[in-house]
């Protein structure tokens, strides 16, 4: 028996259609994959899990893209008013793949679009794909032909558990066989973490709650900006100093699996292959 498993199933219709929350608050935390047992045994019994086709916990890969000089990562690290964020994110045991181009202006307005992307060219920009962060880019005052510099710079492994809250009342991420992969093939995991963020109402959920009766508080933590300070101590790292000494230290990584143009496809995902098996083992470590 997993951890997930006292709870009830909810399908991907209803869980979009109960957590459209009209305000949304977001918190992430990095916390010990040891430490979520309690804190699942804690939620509310009517807390229910999202499953598809008997499993409930998925393999994603996101490919992170970049200039030369890193101005998506600087602009985060900084941090500045206007900002972007780029990447294809893949579902692996479906093999499809989405574009994703994440910006916010000088007003502080966050704008995220989001198309299907063809999964054969998810580790590059297709010309079309161009023209769209071009666009993306100039109504943020960054100058349109910077996209043309844009390249594949950071791919992230893990597999995913989504919960919704009692009610309805916010859901929650889990992830977990966490990877960080660059394009010459080096990178790091991190076996002993689980990244979970929550998506809330004005009032915390449920998941909020437990984590902090466990000890567990906020933190500020991007998988593409601050995996790349962690491989690259040269970077600036201010702003996940904390992390950066603590679980993304060099002495909790371990080597990766994941060979970055491996294709997607569910046999050869890297991320354990087991719906069950993922988070069985979160309990038991």
């Amino acid at each position: 028996m997993t951890a997930l498993d006292r709870f009830d199933r909810v399908s991907l219709d209803a869980l979009v259609a109960e957590a459209s929350l009209l305000t949304r608050v977001d918190r992430k935390y990095v916390v010990p994959r040891a430490g979520l047992e309690p804190v699942l045994a804690a939620l509310d019994p009517g807390t229910r899990v999202l499953e598809i086709d008997g499993a409930r916990d998925f393999a994603y890969e996101s490919v992170y893209f970049d200039t030369p000089d890193l101005l998506s990562f600087h602009m985060a690290a900084q941090p500045r008013r206007r900002r972007f964020k780029l990447r294809t994110r893949s579902y692996l045991d479906t093999g499809t793949s989405y574009l994703e181009i994440k910006t916010r202006g000088a007003r502080g307005t966050t704008v995220k679009d989001r198309d299907e992307y063809d999964p054969r060219h998810r580790d590059r920009l297709t010309d079309d794909a161009r023209d769209d962060v071009a666009d993306a880019f100039a109504a943020i005052g960054v100058a349109a032909d910077r996209a043309d510099e844009l390249d594949a710079t950071l791919l992230t492994r893990y597999r995913r558990a989504t919960l919704l809250a009692a009610g309805g009342a916010g859901r929650a991420t889990i992830d977990i066989a966490l990877e960080w992969i660059e394009p010459d093939g080096g990178g790091f995991a991190l076996p002993g973490l689980a990244i979970v963020e929550t998506k809330s109402g004005a009032r915390p959920s449920d998941v909020d709650r437990a984590l902090w009766r466990a000890g567990h508080r906020p933190a500020t933590v991007s998988k593409y900006a601050t995996g790349l300070a962690a491989l690259h101590p040269t970077l600036p790292r201010n702003r996940w100093a904390r992390l950066l000494r603590g679980p993304f230290d060099i002495t909790h990584r371990a080597a990766h699996t994941t060979h970055p143009t491996i294709a997607i496809t569910k046999e050869n995902a890297s991320c354990p292959a087991s719906p069950t098996a993922a988070l069985s083992s979160t309990v038991a470590a």
